[in-house]
């Protein structure tokens, strides 16, 4: 049995190497194997910083809350689909106004499918964003 195992490791060594071979160049750090598959985490066109851009472009601050100063901070968590779109949008931290909190969920919800840079993405991916409103 002890002479077995040497010859066995021996015969399985070229189809070790042969699988590690087939790996694709495309992965990054993030990117998990699972058979012959690569999945990723899905990403706003652009990365993070694209994103805070997008939301701050697409912000409308409501006129009432102009009209009557209110400033504040909205949490708003989505999911992300196997087909890159945003889904199940709600508000996890509310600023205590429901006019922020609306349009805080309105930039979420007119965000554009997201990217996956790798053959296939993880779906229902969670994700939460801060959205600020502060009068200037």
């Amino acid at each position: 049995m002890k002479r077995l195992f040497p010859i066995l490791l021996a015969s399985l060594l070229p189809l070790i190497v042969q699988a590690q071979d087939t790996i694709p160049n495309y992965l990054e750090d993030d990117d998990v194997i699972i058979g012959p598959f690569a999945y990723s985490m899905p990403e706003f066109p652009g990365g993070e910083q694209a994103m805070n851009e997008y939301i701050s472009a697409n912000l409308h601050y409501p006129e009432q809350a102009v009209k009557d100063s209110i400033e504040g901070r909205v949490v708003v968590s989505f999911s992300v689909q196997a087909d890159l779109s945003i889904t199940n949008i709600e508000v996890l931290q509310s600023s205590g106004f429901a006019l922020l909190d609306e349009e805080a969920v309105r930039v979420i919800r007119s965000m554009p499918k997201w990217e996956c840079k790798a053959k296939s993405c993880y779906s229902d991916v969670k994700y939460a964003v801060p959205v600020n409103f502060k009068l200037q």
